[in-house]
């Protein structure tokens, strides 16, 4: 699950567009241990930015990803969402680059670095 929200990127160069988000849904009482463990990996997708109300990122409908597919939210359960790296696509999207290399939703790319590498530890 994917979508674009009503946030600007901050343009750097040609480089701007939407912040895209990715979302899963997890219960409240587990959010806490999920930010703090997922914090630690700023290398990655990094900590939540929001969770509960969608329409705060500006979604009027959680059932329609712009990228992706639906992911179902059982009634004990809130929307958690995270900066995607689809963002990638739409601020190279806009810069209008002759050729680009990134990922597709679903797709990621793959580098030589290992989740240890990447976590943070403060």
């Amino acid at each position: 699950y994917q979508r674009r929200v009503h946030g600007d990127n901050k343009p750097c160069g040609p480089f701007g567009g939407k912040l895209v988000v990715s979302m899963r849904p997890y219960k409240i009482e587990d959010v806490p241990k999920l930010q703090e463990i997922t914090s630690s990996y700023p290398g990655a997708h990094g900590g939540p930015i929001h969770w509960g109300d969608p329409k705060v990122l500006g979604i009027e409908d959680i059932n329609k990803p712009d990228y992706g597919d639906k992911v179902e939210i059982r009634e004990n359960e809130i929307p958690v969402f995270w900066a995607c790296g689809v963002t990638t696509q739409s601020a190279i999207s806009e810069a209008k680059l002759p050729i680009a290399l990134s990922h597709a939703p679903g797709h990621m790319m793959i580098c030589d670095l290992m989740n240890d590498e990447l976590r943070v530890i403060s």
